[in-house]
């Protein structure tokens, strides 16, 4: 008996969004969705598994990064995503390269002894603990490895060659 008064009443609603118009359906569908959305959001997060939704979408979005070549591939007739996937490719590796060049010390192996202090920061009367001090201070801040530039790590440390024998 329930199963006919639930067949009757779908029945009904179909009945009304037959005659019910495009852009109004619509609109109401947009609403639904979204209030679903919203409840999902709600639920997710009120049970604490909220994160991992955010780990799903995260993975998915790697996962379809991963696969954009293969199917760029595949689809050849989509050169302009294919250009504009290799100009990303191409501006991410630029910018990796530039943190990963490596700088020697620079080509002269000689500094004056007022640029060396220039360098450190220190004035000519400065000893051989604030020359070590100031030098690991600046390490500490500029050194390639906690993302300063590998040009100037090797500059601080030709100035403190040069002032310390």
């Amino acid at each position: 008996m329930q199963q006919i008064i639930l067949f009757l009443i779908a029945f009904f609603i179909v009945q009304a969004l037959l005659k019910t118009p495009a852009a109004t359906l619509k609109r109401y569908g947009k609403i639904l969705l979204i209030s679903i959305l919203g409840m999902f959001f709600s639920y997710l997060l009120a049970t604490g598994r909220l994160n991992w939704f955010f780990a799903f979408v995260i993975m998915t979005v790697t996962f379809l990064i991963r696969l954009l070549p293969a199917a760029l591939h595949i689809m050849p007739h989509w050169p302009s995503m294919q250009k504009y996937w290799m100009q990303w490719k191409n501006s991410r590796f630029e910018w990796k390269g530039q943190q990963e060049r490596t700088y020697h010390a620079p080509s002269s192996n000689t500094m004056s002894r007022e640029e060396a202090y220039d360098v450190l920061g220190l004035t000519p009367q400065a000893s051989s603990s604030d020359i070590i001090s100031a030098h690991r201070k600046l390490m500490q801040k500029l050194h390639p490895d906690r993302g300063g530039s590998a040009y100037l790590a090797a500059k601080i440390n030709l100035a403190k060659k040069t002032l310390l024998p």
